[in-house]
């Protein structure tokens, strides 16, 4: 038996990629230092995964921001307007993934969404009429030539036809039959330069295929594939699933000519079932056993009695999904031992799948003991208070009264807002100087009540700025949170957190998601005394910020020996209890972020009710169910595809909604209209993850458009997400064309 990896995480160890990539943004460094530091990295990484004994590496799973976005430039899926700018191939490249504004044109960055039930985000190649599929980039021959200079024969790593046609955007009129044949063809060429290089195998990475399938796209993928593999280039072609099962197309699939099949084995539900109906001989079974999503321990008795069970002849253990999704090692952390037994982060994986070969051959009884024993211990006790108190939970608890329309004229007469009222989602530009200041006051160089006076000059001079500019619902800014889910952990018991247990989000952003270790519970008021004191500062109405119990359980490493809903419902007491205190200090409005909604979502429609909404949005409700008629609750939903949900969301029965929606062209705007969406919402109107500054009339004709859909006493005026990673000229910029804009709106809408 072998081993091998879908991918490995890119950031660096140390988030080496992050930083020397923002150093080129800033324009501290050209493109050879940066591309330096790549091929450095990838050499690292492949050699460490060598050296740790796996049998089979990957490579071209590294990206300078987004694999997806890799792949449109390798078939030259790249918009007109993009290719018509003379700039160099990367600086193209960075203006798609972040837009471009400058001498060279100004052009928007495209969509963004979650990469299926992950955190990680992916950027939405489109296909324009004028679009000519082609090869067109060289990265996946470099990078292949560059192992197999240091000796490392490599499985070059492509996101396979199918998901990337399924992924994509198109143009109107348009669809993904359009471009099979110049698909096929390139990928066929690509094949062809591999197999020059002395490649043996292809990674065709297809985790659309877990998702439902309609007849026409199975009819898709099928007419791709026996296309493509009618000429293999002499390579052996691995399809590679993950995050689910492939039960609408196993059968087909097994049926294929390709060569090997990788499947899930943690988040596959029906897995083990579809291959113990058979597995061809001919054909190699990569088992996907070992979880690439979470940071717990194999037991590696549970995973050797799914092995046992698989009739495969030719067997490879591999991850559940690349490993993008954790954190490097735990070499790097300062927990007890007792505690960082229990962890695996992406290095340590690599050593749980020598193990279980070293198992599976007849070897390393010792090791399996030991694993056991891990195992068979009590890692933490029960709150038996917090149990009974879930435990006694009634439909009244998840239910807020009166109903909304009534609440609606309540909060309109208490809160005296504009029609278009602005906003922003909550926080402010984190400068180096508030990094660095939160740093030393964690480190004790800086007294509580130094860091507390400087947190006070902050929130003054943002609350001075949002009234001289003339927002109508303010924000304090969150200058003391260093992340939205960390911040609330701290708070929290059960929770445990990583010095450098770094994830990639997007592009460069990492996040470091805290460890929920044990039973959850409110230590302390976490946000009321910040939230007060921005209130003390205006007689305008200041937000109380707050992250929902779905994200924050979404944000986090979960625990797998109770229930994801049984640890939401921890949370969403926790929070409830902020909630209340929040209002009973006097603070109007609340915002109650559930950026991450959506992330835990099953792929499959039929799983969405019963296991997820079904509870997910109940423990949004039971976080605002006491509070008071005329208190307003907002709720914010991040980068997602959101328009086949719109019922659950409006059954979370907040007062106002605030999207994600200028990258996506406002096309959730269509449904909330079919669906008579009842909720207050408030539609991104510019991009903040790219330091592009709305164009002049460019949010003018966003309101235009939103007003066109949605009712004017609906819509809030407000940004795409929080602005914590922005810089303060292009932040303040943007914000005065916003609030600008909705002035002129409401100024139509009066004449």
């Amino acid at each position: 038996m072998t081993t091998s990896i879908i991918g490995f995480p890119r950031l660096g160890e140390f988030r080496e990629l992050k930083f020397t990539t923002e150093k080129y943004f800033r324009g501290e460094i050209g493109e050879a230092e940066l591309l330096e530091t790549a091929k450095d990295l990838r050499s690292k990484h492949w050699n460490l995964v060598k050296e740790a004994g796996i049998s089979e590496i990957p490579s071209n799973d590294f990206s300078h921001y987004d694999n997806v976005l890799d792949t449109a430039f390798l078939l030259n899926v790249v918009p007109k307007a993009v290719q018509d700018l003379a700039l160099t191939d990367l600086e193209r490249y960075f203006a798609l993934a972040r837009g471009y504004q400058g001498e060279k044109g100004d052009v928007r960055a495209l969509p963004m969404k979650k990469w299926f039930n992950t955190n990680y985000h992916y950027i939405v190649p489109k296909f324009e009429k004028e679009t000519d599929v082609r090869l067109a980039s060289h990265k996946i021959f470099d990078e292949f030539a560059e192992a197999k200079a240091q000796g490392l024969l490599t499985r070059p790593v492509l996101i396979g036809p199918f998901t990337f046609l399924q992924l994509a955007d198109y143009e109107e009129g348009l669809d993904a039959t359009d471009f099979v044949e110049g698909i096929v063809a390139t990928y066929q060429e690509v094949f062809a330069r591999l197999a020059e290089l002395g490649a043996e195998t292809i990674q065709l990475d297809e985790p659309s295929l877990v998702k439902d399938l309609a007849a026409e796209e199975k009819a898709l993928f099928l007419d791709i594939y026996n296309r493509l593999l009618a000429d293999k280039k002499g390579l052996s072609v691995l399809v590679q699933t993950y995050f689910g099962d492939v039960r609408d197309v196993y059968a087909d699939l097994i049926a294929l000519p390709i060569d090997a099949l990788g499947l899930d084995f943690v988040e596959g539900k029906k897995t083990l079932e579809l291959v113990s109906t058979g597995f061809p001989s001919d054909k190699v079974l990569y088992a996907g056993i070992v979880n690439g999503k979470n940071i717990w321990r194999n037991d590696y008795a549970k995973s050797l009695a799914i092995l046992e069970q698989i009739p495969a002849e030719n067997l490879v253990l591999s991850t559940s999904c690349s490993l993008l999704h954790v954190p490097f090692t735990t070499a790097n952390e300062e927990f007890e031992e007792t505690i960082v037994q229990h962890f695996a982060f992406a290095v340590e994986k690599l050593a749980e799948l020598r193990n279980l070969d070293t198992i599976v051959a007849g070897g390393g009884q010792e090791i399996l003991e030991t694993n056991k024993a891990l195992f068979a211990a009590e890692r933490v006790g029960e709150n038996a208070d917090l149990s009974a108190r879930i435990a006694g939970l009634t439909d009244a608890d998840y239910t807020r009264l009166p109903a909304f329309a009534e609440r609606e004229v309540l909060q309109a007469e208490r809160l005296h807002l504009p029609e278009l009222p602005t906003t922003t989602i909550g926080s402010f530009p984190q400068t180096a100087e508030v990094r660095a200041t939160r740093l030393a006051f964690r480190k004790g160089d800086l007294s509580a009540q130094e860091y507390d006076d400087f947190l006070a000059k902050h929130i003054d001079e943002w609350i001075k700025w949002q009234e001289e500019v003339g927002f109508d619902v303010l924000v304090h800014g969150e200058f003391e949170r260093n992340d939205m889910v960390e911040y609330f952990g701290q708070n929290l018991s059960g929770y445990l957190f990583s010095k450098n247990g770094w994830v990639q989000s997007y592009g460069m952003r990492g996040v470091k998601p805290p460890i929920i270790w044990g039973d959850v519970t409110r230590l302390q008021p976490i946000t009321v005394k910040w939230s007060s004191y921005a209130q003390s500062r205006t007689t305008k109405p200041v937000k109380g910020m707050l992250t929902g119990p779905v994200t924050i359980l979404n944000w986090s490493f979960p625990r797998e020996d109770i229930s994801i809903k049984e640890s939401t419902l921890q949370i969403a007491l926790a929070i409830k209890e902020e909630v209340l205190d929040l209002e009973a200090a006097g603070i109007k409005i609340i915002q109650i972020d559930e950026a991450a909604l959506r992330e835990k979502l099953p792929l499959r429609r039929s799983d969405w009710y019963e296991d997820y909404l079904d509870w997910a949005i109940p423990a949004f409700r039971l976080v605002h169910s006491t509070v008071a008629p005329d208190t307003q609750i907002h709720t914010h939903m991040c980068y997602s595809e959101f328009t086949d949900i719109i019922p659950a969301i409006d059954n979370m029965d907040a007062d106002v909604i605030s999207f994600e929606a200028s990258r996506s062209n406002l096309v959730i705007l269509d449904e909330l209209k079919a669906q008579n969406f009842q909720t207050q919402v408030g539609p991104g109107v510019y991009d903040i993850h790219s330091p592009r500054v709305p164009a002049e009339g460019e949010i003018d004709h966003t309101i235009e458009a939103i007003l066109a859909k949605v009712p004017s006493r609906k819509v809030w005026i407000n940004p795409d997400c929080g602005l914590k990673t922005r810089g303060i000229k292009e932040t303040r910029k943007s914000l005065v064309r916003l609030v600008e804009a909705a002035r002129a709106a409401r100024q139509t809408i009066t004449d």
